[in-house]
């Protein structure tokens, strides 16, 4: 998945700090693109060098490299570089570098939507000891929003309930959605499916987790069996298609960065075994 990046390490311990010249300095537009480059199929970044260190905020480090966010606004020209959607990027980028990318448009989301304070329209200003922003007028803090959100293999059988969104991303996917005020994420497991396909489900179990920073989220994939052998119907808003398929006529999602993908290839190899898998290690 796009968080295995082993053996290199993403650090993220919030250390303010000035970026060095050679340190990555991660120029987004104001509509989330990012400046970047390309060269033998890695992700080349602006650094130090390129955009001045005024104004940078630091976000992490990977391998001991770090990287920092451009004030907004920032100008930059390097060869070969150009601005990218995240989007853009995921299809082309691989490794630490995309990782990276994900991570840092995370921030870069919740610190473009925060420069003022919600409570009484004070100017923001990054916090000097955790990762926060705190009202230059009346001392509220908030900290970086994280959304909880689940992924849901539904199993019948040697069937698995496969889905494709109407807008947005074309390939096969599972059942997912955002937890609700006041949900567990397994009810929000049962919510999701019953909304998106008519499916009743039971012995929800816990598989793994994923961090997706193109959405803010933190993914929770969750397996579980439908209810006896009911009707599909696709709710028509979200979904184009919702349909039981057996394992072997499963097309798997062309790259292997998602827990979707993950536990799709996951069924395809053992089928309705992922029931009885152990709960994973912490």
């Amino acid at each position: 998945m796009i968080q295995d990046i082993a053996p290199s390490r993403l650090d993220n311990t919030y250390s303010p700090s000035i970026p060095g010249m050679e340190d990555r300095v991660l120029v987004f537009d104001s509509e989330g693109r990012l400046y970047c480059g390309e060269e033998d199929g890695r992700l080349l970044f602006t650094t130090g060098r390129d955009t001045g260190r005024e104004g940078t905020v630091y976000l992490f480090s990977v391998d001991g490299d770090g990287y920092f966010l451009a004030p907004p606004g920032t100008g930059c020209v390097r060869k070969g570089f150009s601005f990218r959607t995240v989007r853009e990027i995921r299809d082309t980028g691989r490794g630490r570098e995309l990782f990276a990318v994900f991570t840092a448009y995370h921030l870069w989301k919740w610190y473009a939507d925060n420069r003022f304070c919600g409570r009484c329209g004070g100017i923001n200003e990054p916090g000097k000891t955790e990762r926060s922003l705190v009202c230059a007028r009346c001392g509220c803090t908030v900290y970086p929003r994280i959304n909880p959100a689940v992924i849901v293999g539904v199993v019948k059988g040697e069937s698995l309930l496969i889905t494709r969104y109407r807008r947005g991303y074309a390939h096969n996917a599972l059942v997912a959605g955002f937890t609700e005020i006041g949900e567990t994420l397994e009810k929000t497991v049962a919510r999701e499916v019953m909304e998106e396909t008519g499916v009743k489900v039971k012995n929800i179990r816990y598989y793994k987790s994923q961090p997706w920073g193109m959405a803010q989220d933190i993914l929770a994939g969750f397996f579980c069996e439908a209810d006896g052998d009911q009707e599909v119907r696709p709710d028509g808003q979200e979904l184009k298609f919702a349909e039981w398929v057996r394992r072997e006529d499963i097309v798997p999602q062309p790259n292997d960065l998602s827990l979707t993908n993950e536990m799709m290839k996951l069924f395809i190899r053992i089928g309705p075994e992922v029931m009885r898998l152990p709960s994973p290690a912490p």
